[in-house]
């Protein structure tokens, strides 16, 4: 078997290239690869790659995820995130191979308190948020075979991250304020990209598991416990801090705009993927800690 990987040098790409490497041969791809083709902003250039690959499986972790400046940059967030993933479909269908695309929560208004569901109404309150959907409209209307997982609070021991920014901040100052009325389940990378290559196993075998799956870490928080948590770890491994998980400060989103809307409610209903492939998603800490414990 061969899969076709596209956006490796990602967060969620990372790791990715390491669950995907047992499936078979993997053609791993990102903006700088040579040989092929792999620009999202040149999307019939990542159609010819495909033929010439012609891969079974093609997993699009590639996206414009830079929520604030999709604003002022809409054209290219919607060829990045919505253009290029329904050529990729289209070209999976000529090469019969299994579309595999990931999404967000950013897909919904974050009204309630009640987790999103994926047969909820959408409504997205930021480019972002409308160009990731359509991402997924164009994935699910051109390619039938096709696993699309929605996520939220990505993060990864590689590179920087909302934790190692708080644990920047609290050796340099005695206060933090963080956000504290946006509810999600941080999620690790390594989660996702795992999830991800047992659900296309199972696809593989049995194709009515294709469709559309909420993957995020059980449990939920703010932001600002997520900062108080990492925080607390920190000083329980000898950790120096200026800043407590007490002195970490709650606003609501209003004390920092920006120019995207952000969703209040980031919560994500699992039942469907938990169920489908037999799988339990851990609870957040247990991700955020092992994280912790290989970068602090």
């Amino acid at each position: 078997m061969k899969v076709l990987l596209l956006g490796k040098g990602g967060q969620v790409g990372w790791e990715l290239q390491r669950s995907l490497a047992p499936l078979g041969e993997l053609v791993a791809l990102g903006t700088g690869s040579t040989g092929f083709h792999a620009d999202f902003s040149r999307p019939d250039e990542l159609a010819e790659t495909v033929r010439a690959v012609r891969p079974d499986v093609i997993v699009n972790a590639a996206a414009h995820t830079a929520v604030d400046r999709a604003e002022s940059e809409p054209e290219l967030a919607r060829k990045l995130n919505a253009t290029s993933p329904g050529v990729l479909a289209e070209a999976a269908v000529q090469v019969g191979a299994l579309m595999v695309h990931f999404s967000t929560d950013y897909v919904f208004d974050g009204s309630g308190t009640a987790p999103w569901r994926e047969d909820n109404a959408t409504g997205p309150l930021s480019v972002y948020g409308k160009t990731k959907l359509e991402g997924e409209q164009l994935v699910a209307r051109h390619c039938g075979r096709h696993l699309i997982f929605r996520t939220s609070w990505v993060y990864a021991a590689r590179g920087g991250n909302f934790a190692k920014t708080m644990l920047r901040l609290a050796k340099e100052r005695e206060r933090l304020t963080v956000i504290d009325d946006q509810v999600g389940a941080p999620t690790g990378a390594e989660l996702l990209a795992d999830v991800t290559a047992h659900a296309i196993r199972d696809t593989l075998r049995d194709a009515s598991k294709a469709g559309l799956y909420h993957v995020v870490a059980g449990g939920e928080t703010t932001w600002n416990g997520y900062a108080r948590f990492v925080l607390a770890q920190a000083l329980a491994a000898g950790v120096e801090l200026k800043a407590s998980p007490e002195a970490v400060d709650r606003v609501p989103t209003s004390a920092f705009p920006t120019p995207a809307t952000r969703p209040h409610n980031s919560r994500l209903d699992t039942t469907k993927i938990q169920d489908t492939f037999g799988i339990r998603l851990p609870n957040w800490q247990a991700g955020v800690a092992r994280m912790l414990q290989e970068t602090l």
